[in-house]
């Protein structure tokens, strides 16, 4: 006599036999792939004399970041490069120009000694002013070159004290030079100011303000940020869109960064051949205070100025980041040839345009930051694995799944109608 664990087990192992049926030979999209230089990070340590207070966990800030860092030194991965930078270390005195010129590499971005950095953080007493804004300059120049990703984590206790070099614009134009820096901020006091500023920093390029208040969280935080920049990432290229079609800079799939100023149009090229598809995506962040109206377009069109499709994005309220896309398959036909017989590739302009405006005071340049995403792939026709309505070759898995999912469904429905006859007969 068949028992129901029996039938339940032997209905089991036929929906196992259908699912392994129909499971689908999946070939891996070959990706281009770039070597890529090691990942660089610049600690920039702030060295003013606010730093001798005894308020972390008992110990002087200075103790507690030169604590950090030792352990930091010890768990940075080996294919990091890794370097040091201070501000405020070297000059006690008064005269504000000089102080505000007061930061040094203390260990070079490269290859990572542990005894030797060590060492140098050992030297390190507090002295002198907090020249945030041009530590960050210096620091972009440390991680100048390479395709690897770059990150500065700069640790400080209080306001930048070199204004009208406002750390919160440099973090901007440092953003704009289109090099994939990313700046992460940590506070070592619950201050608002400071909270405002470091955030402000870290918004500009995408980065994280933290707030630590002992020792231990200090560690675990760079300790996190320098790890983080080891994981691979994809590094936008720099690049300058045009006021009009005719000049904008022509590009091929990849990742790009821009800036673009309140209500601007910028324009790009893309080259289509018949028969490809052509997938844009832009997005827009606002790195300041701006109104609470706004929108982002993206339009495709023909090098005549006619419209072929548009993606468009719009919101009333506070906002990061504005996105929106678009989809442009090519059509192959016959006559798309040049006169040597090979297909002709049609030149499609892509223009974005934002409505964003600045709030009352708040400084328009330099633009606000522009991320877009080019891919030119095989289209329906083509060898892509996205075909018409977007299922490609997952039609026929559709067509599948179906069936099996009715004989699946008739044989649960089955299976239970006997339980209940089984359990009514005892």
């Amino acid at each position: 006599m068949i028992t129901s664990k029996r039938l339940a087990a032997g209905v089991c192992a036929l929906l196992a036999a259908l699912a392994a049926g129909i499971a689908v030979p999946t070939t891996a999209l070959a990706d281009e792939t770039t070597a890529q230089d090691p990942p660089k990070v610049d600690l920039v340590l702030d060295v003013s004399g606010s730093m001798r207070a005894r308020d972390i966990d008992g110990d002087s800030r200075m103790a507690a970041a030169k604590q950090a860092f030792n352990d930091v030194l010890d768990a940075t991965p080996e294919d990091v490069s890794l370097g040091i930078r201070t501000l405020g270390a070297d000059y006690p005195g008064d005269d504000r120009k000089t102080g505000c010129k007061d930061t040094a590499q203390l260990y070079p971005v490269g290859p990572l000694d542990r005894t030797e950095a060590k060492t140098a953080v050992a030297t390190l007493t507090p002295t002198g002013w907090t020249p945030i804004g041009p530590a960050l300059l210096k620091a972009a120049d440390d991680l100048e070159g390479g395709n690897g990703s770059k990150r500065i984590v700069l640790i400080s206790d209080g306001e930048d004290t070199c204004a009208p070099l406002d750390p919160c614009e440099v973090a901007r134009e440092i953003a704009a030079r289109g090099i994939g820096l990313t700046i992460d901020t940590l506070g070592l006091v619950p201050n608002a100011k400071l909270r405002v500023q470091l955030s402000c920093i870290a918004e500009a390029t995408g980065g994280t303000y933290t707030s630590v208040e002992h020792a231990d969280e200090l560690t675990d935080r760079v300790n996190q940020l320098v790890d983080r920049a080891a994981e691979p990432v994809v590094v936008p290229k720099g690049v300058e869109g045009a006021g009009a079609c005719a000049k904008a800079p022509v590009l091929p799939s990849g990742l790009y960064t821009d800036r673009e100023e309140f209500g601007q149009q910028r324009w790009y090229r893309v080259d289509v051949l018949p028969g490809q598809e052509l997938r844009a995506s832009v997005s827009v962040a606002a790195d300041r205070r701006v109104d609470p109206s706004y929108g982002l377009l993206l339009r495709a069109v023909t090098v005549h100025g006619r419209e072929i499709v548009r993606g468009e994005a719009a919101g009333n309220g506070r906002t990061d980041v504005i996105s929106t896309g678009l989809r442009y398959p090519k059509a192959a036909r016959d006559d798309d040839v040049e006169d040597d017989g090979k297909p002709a590739a049609e030149t499609v302009c892509l223009q974005v345009t934002n409505s964003f405006s600045p709030a009352a005071g708040v400084k328009t340049t330099p633009g606000l930051p522009l991320e877009m995403t080019i891919d030119v792939v095989d289209g329906p026709g083509g060898s892509s694995d996205v075909a018409s309505f977007g299922l490609g070759r997952g039609w026929w898995l559709l067509g599948v799944l179906v069936p099996a999912g009715f004989l699946a469904g008739v044989l649960w429905g089955w299976l239970s109608r006997w339980r209940v006859a089984v359990w009514r007969t005892n």
